[in-house]
């Protein structure tokens, strides 16, 4: 089943299926099948096509945004950051954390892996 472009498994109840759509949570989930009047413990194979049409108007009228709509305006708002130059966007243009976390230890997700600090170091001759 495909909702907004996105395969949605049909194994799993549709409170969770839900998930898989970028930009839809687990409250979000429950909002939008109560707005369709689903049961969200129904596994979402089970879902006809009346609900999966339901679903869709749900997450319409609701007014979430999803998927591209969602990256797109992420995306914009952190160049947005760079451009003005503020602190949080001078974070996000050296790779390093926008949220106050410590970078002295740690961030290495952030940062990448441990550069060697003694790589180019020339060893002593011995005579």
């Amino acid at each position: 089943m495909r909702i907004i472009g996105v395969d949605i498994p049909d194994n799993k109840r549709g409170e969770i299926a839900l998930t898989y759509i970028f930009g839809i949570g687990r409250t979000g989930a429950r909002k939008i099948l109560e707005h369709a009047g689903i049961d969200p413990g129904k596994k979402a194979g089970e879902f006809t096509g009346d609900e999966v049409i339901a679903v869709r108007d749900a997450i319409s009228k609701l007014g979430i945004i999803t998927e591209g709509d969602l990256r797109k305006d992420t995306t914009l708002n952190i160049k947005r950051l760079i451009e003005i130059k503020s602190y949080r966007g001078i974070r996000h243009r050296r790779n390093l954390p926008a949220r106050g976390q410590r970078t002295h230890t740690n961030a290495r997700t952030r940062k990448g892996p441990r550069r060697q600090a003694i790589a180019g170091k020339r060893r002593p001759v011995k005579k």
